[in-house]
């Protein structure tokens, strides 16, 4: 089959990461594929779509720019996939396409499904409309029409696939409209990193005290992470066990305030709960570190260093409830490390309590009497048949592999699908002008304050 994925911004994250894995696993499958983005930046993505494995081609960005005095997101990136769509319609390979893998942004799913022969399957993260703050009365009004074409376009696609069980009920309480059920298809890792040896560089400038125990946190440094929840838990071991360092790593962005002001909240917590700690970032890392202090803080952690420290650890700690899905349990469980998550959300389809890790509440308490366990009381046997438990379930639902004949199996059932009439397609043009008439008046509103502020 000859297989195009439609994506906005082809950068480092983890809806990338998906895409990036599923084009690969379709291509090693003998599947022809392609994929459209709206940005590619070759600094800042991933080696496979930069070392000649994927064909990446860019559309859609000379005329829309991503943002307008750093806003109008939504609005940029559906007129930039827009854009993207008509120079494919328009190319003389448009139609040559069986399948279409789209996700994320559905603006463009009712129109290749009037223009072009290919089916479409879109692959819904989570809801957009549930991600975005709507403080203002204008904010509100912006995203209105924003909101419906996302309900309305998603459930024109002739497959429709999420990623977890829990996105699939969030997705069914927010798209009501549309009757048809999700399927889901995971995320996946590479679960032959396990088998893997140590990159030379991490190893090189940082290690950990021999008889230290190590708990990690890997997650962005955001609020809504909760990352004080694994602070709280270690200050209550940290007075009767001694040996164990917090290792609290994950993504930073100096440019973002959030980041900056959560790790400065995060610092001032550890020197409340009276937990010495150290910051090290990536420009400032030592020749072979040894910590000495109870909690490190881990800023912009590179991905050899994140790697070894999952390979080290005794416990990982995911902290955030009511993730959508959540990759780096998955991460910690492909190389044998037990994982103490939230019994919310994701975690609780990736970490089975009491086989590969444990799954509780978000209270410091809880969390405490695991790490406890894990670094005070559990045997070497019990933590060996964890492990392997973890691995295990890695590679029997989480793997590359398996995701990539997942999509292939949807890709062939979309060939299948009686495909609903959009004899309406007219009277959705006419209700889209209407729609940019008003998007074209809220810009010239956003304008004239965004400049009066100035």
């Amino acid at each position: 089959m000859k297989i195009a994925f439609i994506h906005p911004d082809l950068g480092i994250g983890g809806a990338e990461r998906l895409v990036v894995d599923a084009a690969v696993g379709l291509q090693s499958l003998g599947h022809e594929v392609t994929i459209y983005t709206s940005y590619h930046d070759k600094n800042h993505s991933f080696d496979e779509t930069n070392d000649g494995t994927l064909k990446v081609i860019v559309e859609g960005n000379k005329i829309v720019p991503p943002k307008i005095f750093g806003r109008l997101a939504i609005l940029c990136a559906s007129l930039r996939q827009l854009h993207l769509t008509r120079n494919l319609i328009n190319s003389s390979v448009g139609n040559d396409y069986d399948v279409f893998i789209v996700d994320q942004l559905s603006i463009c799913v009712p129109i290749i499904r009037f223009y072009l022969k290919g089916r479409i399957l879109f692959y819904c993260h989570f809801p957009d409309q549930l991600l975005t703050q709507r403080k203002s009365t204008l904010k509100k009004l912006y995203r209105v029409p924003f909101d419906w074409l996302e309900s309305w376009s998603t459930g024109i696609a002739d497959v429709i696939l999420v990623n977890s069980k829990f996105t699939r009920s969030v997705f069914q309480k927010t798209f009501s409209g549309v009757k048809r059920l999700p399927e889901v298809i995971y995320p996946s890792v590479d679960t032959e990193q396990s088998g893997k040896a140590l990159d030379s560089q991490a190893t090189a400038t940082f290690s950990v005290n021999d008889d230290a125990k190590v708990i990690l946190s890997i997650n962005r440094f955001e609020r809504k992470k909760n990352i004080e929840l694994a602070l709280r838990a270690f200050a209550i071991v940290a007075r009767d066990e001694k040996s164990s360092v917090l290792y609290l790593a994950g993504g930073y962005d100096p440019r973002v305030d959030e980041n900056i002001g959560y790790l400065k909240e995060l610092q001032s917590l550890s020197d409340e709960l009276g937990l010495s700690h150290t910051t090290i970032f990536p420009s400032d890392t030592p020749k072979k570190e040894k910590v000495s202090t109870r909690v490190v803080f881990l800023p912009s952690v590179a991905s050899s260093l994140k790697t070894y420290l999952l390979k080290n650890a005794h416990l990982l700690l995911y902290t955030p409830s009511y993730e959508h899905f959540g990759i780096v349990p998955l991460e910690a469980m492909v190389n044998g490390t037990p994982v103490l998550a939230t019994d919310t959300g994701g975690p609780l389809e990736t970490v089975v309590n009491g086989v590969t890790g444990w799954n509780r509440p978000s209270d410091p308490t809880q969390w405490a009497k695991v790490i406890k366990y894990v670094v005070m009381v559990m045997s070497p046997e019990a933590r060996e048949l964890l492990s392997s438990a973890a691995k295990k379930r890695v590679k029997d639902h989480f793997s590359t592999a398996k995701m990539a004949k997942e999509f292939e199996y949807y890709a062939i059932a979309s060939t299948k699908v009686k495909r609903q009439d959009i004899a309406h397609f007219g009277r959705f043009i006419d209700f889209a002008r209407a729609i940019l008439v008003v998007l074209i008046v809220v810009l010239i509103v956003s304008i004239f304050n965004f400049l009066g502020h100035k």
